[in-house]
């Protein structure tokens, strides 16, 4: 709005109002005339020079999903070249690590692709979370700072407080970016950096304890993008929309880094909007003129579902007719949720193919194995002693588990099934998955005897159980979860799945681990988040835990009642299971 002030000033003066329109915002195109190369460059910066000549981009919205700041890839990179000319003339240097708060904004694409042109390192590290408060999120930075030795600590202004005193315990220089953008930025020549250069350093899940800095090369990137694009069949039509935050490897590597090799327009939702207002993720779907390419972790799913009324048809609201890609990975793909989400959106149109169910690790880069497009969750029933190790009819009848097919793997990319001696399996025999291939990691960033622990003659250990059917990757669960009593395995997300079912409770409430006993024995131990405060009611709670886990193992347990929203978790929302024994 602006005020026309008109006639004698120094007297009365007639004020007229003239309403002025914003100009609304424009997203970036989904189409483009830009020839699409799938990942095909030598480093990074290429991929992004190449992109910036299209006229494709990043767009922002707020929390109720409505556009606030598009961003051509061409902005983003002449505001990352102005980043990468300031950090030089700060002294930075190649190969040095540059430590980056990761907000899904344009402050911190410019920034990371700005450490890559300068030819240093980025490394994304996560926002704060609800468990544990400022004091836990000061010391994970601070151990994550320790770890990766940056020369500098950049971050939002209004974590200033947070991120500024993890610095200082780091002993490490921490500036927020708006302070940092202010910056001279001279002209000087850029390092010219190979594909055998290390790209950045990914913080794996659950690294908050031990961190384990994940070192990738432009040509492991560039080559684990390449192979996603094609197994996903990008069309261009094509339009990516995202919740998942930039500091885990699914939303950094899959829905940033991706987009700009690939060049696709990509909405996002902030992961904290995300958590408010979830359905707001199925609205960008449904406002998207072309085909929607979106990933999320099974829980996100879970919560659209539960958000939808049973008195509310989905059509009323949505349109998911187009959603091309729907990909599911990051934790255990849950068929039931699948097909709760199914059962509350088909009427909007969603199909059930369109589910893309895949299994990846940051130490691969991202993409370990993609379903091919259009199959959808297919699963396998496995008998849960096969899982156990104990033989048929010993102490209780026959129970099976879905275990969900997550696809063949990349293109580059081998997968084995090994025994614990490194022997490999035949199919459908269950063991641990070791995967090859050019996007597998340099290594832990100065941690050889975890580098050398997980990586043998080029092949990757990835800590994960799983088998080969027909050529298909099936994931069972993570070796270093597995709770083993008596000889016996048991893997936690049987005796979770087991207590969800319970009234009252839901996925995400419960996390089962073993504990060591006074005596030296190990026992199952599971808490569970428990929103009543009635000492009947609890004590009552208790009994039915205690006598579900019993029917799973065959063994009591110890069970403790937490409040809500208090189970340690990963940087991604995921169970932080080797947290949990200290909570007992």
């Amino acid at each position: 709005m602006t005020i026309d002030v008109s006639g004698d000033l120094l007297g009365d003066a007639e004020v007229r109002t003239v309403a002025v329109e914003t100009p609304k915002a424009i997203a970036t195109p989904t189409e483009d005339t830009l020839a699409r190369r799938f990942a095909d460059f030598d480093t990074l910066g290429e991929a992004l020079d190449y992109a910036a000549s299209g006229q494709r981009g990043l767009n922002f919205h707020d929390a109720r999903g409505s556009l606030t700041r598009p961003y051509r890839f061409a902005e983003l990179r002449d505001d990352a070249l102005a980043m990468a000319r300031r950090l030089i003339a700060a002294g930075i240097e190649p190969a040095q690590r540059i430590a980056i708060v990761a907000e899904t904004s344009p402050e911190f694409a410019a920034l990371f692709f700005g450490v890559i042109y300068a030819g240093a390192w980025p490394v994304p590290l996560p926002l704060p979370t609800s468990f544990g408060g400022r004091d836990s999120y000061i010391e994970q930075l601070r151990v994550q700072l320790t770890s990766c030795d940056p020369v500098m600590l950049i971050y939002p202004p209004e974590l200033s407080q947070m991120a500024g005193d993890a610095a200082g315990l780091a002993g490490v220089a921490g500036m927020d970016w708006s302070t940092f953008a202010t910056r001279a930025a001279p002209d000087v020549a850029l390092p010219q950096p190979r594909g055998d250069d290390i790209a950045y350093l990914q913080y794996s899940s659950g690294s908050t304890r031990f961190p384990h800095g994940v070192a990738i090369t432009h040509r492991a990137l560039l080559n684990n993008l390449a192979a996603h694009a094609h197994g996903m069949q990008l069309i261009e039509s094509d339009r990516c929309v995202s919740w998942l935050p930039w500091y885990h490897d699914m939303g950094l590597v899959g829905c940033f880094l991706s987009p700009v090799a690939n060049q696709v327009s990509t909405d996002y939702l902030k992961t904290e909007d995300f958590a408010r207002r979830p359905l707001a993720w199925l609205d960008m779907i449904s406002r998207n003129p072309g085909t929607s390419v979106s990933y999320s972790p099974t829980f996100g799913y879970d919560i659209c579902a539960r958000r939808m009324s049973s008195q509310t048809k989905a059509s009323d609201r949505f349109d998911l007719s187009r959603w091309r890609i729907a990909g599911n990975g990051a934790d255990m793909i849950r068929p039931d949720v699948m097909q709760s989400f199914v059962d509350s959106f088909s009427d909007a149109g969603f199909k059930a193919s369109a589910f893309l169910p895949s299994y990846g690790l940051a130490e691969a880069t991202l993409a370990v194995s993609i379903m091919p497009p259009t199959e959808g969750i297919r699963v396998e029933l496995v008998e849960e002693t096969q899982l156990s190790g104990v033989p048929v009819g010993q102490d209780r009848p026959q129970r099976f588990r879905a275990i969900v097919n997550c696809g063949k793997p990349v293109r580059d990319m081998k997968v084995e099934i090994r025994e614990e001696d490194g022997t490999p399996l035949p199919e459908r025999a269950i063991g641990k998955v070791w995967c090859s291939g050019p996007s597998v990691m340099v290594g832990y960033f100065r941690d050889e005897a975890s580098t050398n622990a997980c990586l043998v003659d080029g092949w990757l250990d990835t800590g994960d159980m799983g088998y080969l059917s027909d050529g298909y990757v099936y994931i069972v669960g993570r070796a270093k979860d597995m709770i083993i009593i008596n000889g016996r395995n048991h893997w936690p997300q049987d005796i979770e799945w087991a207590v969800e079912q319970l009234p009252g409770f839901k996925a995400g409430d419960i996390a089962a681990f073993a504990i060591t006993t006074p005596g030296g024995e190990e026992t199952p131990a599971v808490l569970v988040q428990c929103r009543s405060s009635d000492d009947a009611e609890r004590l009552r709670l208790r009994d039915e835990i205690r006598e579900r886990v019993r029917s799973v193992t065959g063994m009591n347990c110890v069970i403790e009642l937490i409040p809500p929203r208090t189970l340690p978790r990963t940087s991604s929302g995921k169970l932080s299971r080797a947290k949990h024994a200290t909570c007992i």
